[in-house]
């Protein structure tokens, strides 16, 4: 054939047919007389096909049974009508009622099963088909280079939910590169699903060995803060985090024999994170000394206001408000969820700081890294950019 030749749909159409029928490539090529490159071409660009290799090269699991009458499952008869009558320009609702079936039915058998190029092939839809249709199929993480990504992402403090969008984004047209939250969730729970590391669930912000339903956190014990600002004088600029420079904070506590603390602050609207090393407890002094350190280096258009619950480290909050020339709010008692974002990061953060353990064998380099390391992290809630991205942004604005 002279190079750019254009087949007419009978060739392409017989071609398919014999693909279907399970004939490998060399015997389609042989058959039909076509050019093995022509062929390997037109494979290419049917789609999601799973093909064997070696000598029988063709694709897995064919021939497939035609839909029995009553099933529900289109025929290959029905298919071949969707294929030809586009072609003489019918319209999907026209299909539709000469199969007897809703036009919706017949748009999305064009939509799913239809070839690269958006040409919709009965015997490659009757492909495509059967091959979803089979059974038992083959788990998502079984594919090794995914599995391998999500126990790496993990390992760095990944949850399932960033795992499965930064994956969807990173290869759009690559399915078995594509993963759901849940299905990794199930991999790690779930009893016969395997295909990760047993010890995975250590890496999930709960550490549970098992799936537990989601309960509301206790509050903590109430302190008196008569004088306080409470959480509803806060400014409506803070709640709808339009304005950055609202900051809410807390403390992860270590054993209760270590008696040792990291204080957490976190940005409202960039969601970045800061650090402060207590190496000498977590009285209200120590409290208020690492505060008023960490919160005097940044620009005052970036400390308007911290919130933070009714715990008595809290007791020196006037001497910070001072300091800093920021508003402290308090929580109402009981409420952690009136601080989810630093309620959030804590969690996070329990993927490096486990409970009950002493917090005090932390150096502060060793919270540098920790905090670089989940600023650097890309969120969902931020379009997958990471807070420090954000938070640099905000820098450079102050400074201009």
């Amino acid at each position: 054939m002279p190079a750019g030749y254009v087949f007419g749909d009978a060739v392409r159409d017989g071609f398919f047919a014999l693909l279907r029928q399970g004939a490998s490539i060399s015997e389609t090529c042989r058959v039909s007389g076509l050019w093995s490159s022509t062929v390997r071409h037109w494979v290419r660009r049917m789609g999601p096909v799973e093909m064997s290799r070696g000598k029988r090269e063709g694709p897995v699991g064919a021939p497939f049974p035609d839909g029995a009458p009553g099933s529900g499952r289109l025929s290959l008869s029905e298919r071949a009508v969707i294929m030809v009558r586009p072609r003489d320009g019918w319209s999907y609702a026209a299909i539709g009622r000469e199969l007897g079936r809703d036009r919706s039915v017949i748009w999305r058998e064009a939509r799913r099963n239809c070839c690269e190029d958006g040409t919709y092939q009965s015997d490659v839809a009757q492909l495509k088909a059967g091959q979803n249709a089979r059974r038992p199929k083959e788990h998502k993480l079984a594919h090794k280079p995914l599995a391998r990504f999500v126990e790496s992402a993990m390992d760095e403090g990944w949850s399932p939910q960033l795992c499965s969008l930064v994956l969807a984004r990173a290869f759009p047209d690559d399915e078995r590169m594509q993963i759901s939250h849940e299905t990794i969730y199930q991999a790690i729970y779930v009893q016969g699903r395997g295909h990760v590391r047993q010890d995975l669930y250590r890496q999930l912000s709960t550490g549970r060995a098992k799936r537990v339903s989601d309960g509301r956190g206790r509050g903590r014990n109430n302190s008196p803060f008569k004088d306080a600002l409470k959480i509803p004088e806060r400014p409506a600029e803070a709640a709808d985090r339009a304005v950055p420079g609202h900051w809410e904070c807390d403390l992860i506590l270590g054993s209760v024999a270590s008696n040792s603390a990291i204080g957490t602050c976190v940005e409202r609207s960039t969601r970045y994170t800061m650090l402060l090393h207590l190496p000498n407890g977590h009285s209200a002094d120590e409290v208020a000394r690492a505060m008023i350190t960490a919160f005097a280096e940044l620009p005052a258009d970036l400390r308007k206001t911290l919130t933070y619950d009714r715990g008595i480290e809290m007791a020196r909050y006037a001497q910070i408000q001072i300091a800093i020339d920021a508003d402290v709010y308090f929580c109402d008692p009981h409420s952690p969820w009136q601080r989810g974002t630093n309620e959030n990061t804590n969690r996070l953060l329990r993927h490096w700081f486990a409970k009950s353990t002493d917090l005090s064998v932390h150096t502060a380099k060793d919270l540098k890294r920790v905090q670089d390391s989940l600023n650097n992290r890309p969120r969902p809630t931020l379009g997958l950019a990471t807070p420090k991205q954000k938070f640099n942004e905000l820098l450079l604005a102050a400074a201009a």
